[in-house]
């Protein structure tokens, strides 16, 4: 009987740590459901993907916009640049038409004092039709300037239309 004594103590005891085990693992919280932590990781993830692709995207829009802006910008800088060169040309062929013209006056001025005092100079005469014909020159060369800005700033005008028309 003692045998049989000493095993129902044993049982009991074995009960006992099995009561006590069932009851810190009712205390214990519950494991987190691995499923639903799966699908959050999932889609969170996705949105992850998502929003990667999207800036991506953006970042390949701005660099284009950037590639366009400094195209713009050196076509633009191109334009001032020839305006500029025109404009310089221009203000050349001007100021050499006021001076020619300056002279022109003051050889003319010289001739009719010479013509009224009666005196008849053959140089005044050749000065002032080189003066003239130097005047004219002057002129040319200002409308030709003239003409060659008018034409570069029609010039890209009649491409464009030419293209329109064509496409």
């Amino acid at each position: 009987m003692t045998d049989l004594s000493l095993i129902e103590t044993r049982l009991t005891a074995a009960l006992d740590r099995i009561r006590e085990g069932s009851r810190t693992l009712a205390e214990r919280p519950a494991a987190p459901d691995t499923s639903d932590a799966e699908a959050r990781i999932a889609e969170l993830t996705a949105k992850l993907d998502e929003e990667q692709t999207a800036n991506a995207q953006l970042v390949e829009r701005v660099k284009l916009l950037k590639e366009r802006q400094d195209g713009k910008l050196a076509e633009l800088e191109s334009n001032v640049e020839a305006g500029r060169t025109r404009s310089a040309r221009m203000d050349r062929e001007l100021q050499r038409l006021r001076q020619v013209n300056a002279e022109l006056r003051d050889i003319n001025t010289q001739l009719r004092e010479a013509v009224s005092a009666g005196v008849s100079e053959a140089h005044l005469v050749n000065k002032a039709m080189l003066a003239e014909l130097e005047a004219l020159r002057a002129t040319q060369s200002a409308d030709a300037a003239e003409m060659d800005a008018i034409l570069d700033e029609l010039k890209p005008i009649i491409e464009q239309e030419a293209r329109d028309a064509t496409g």
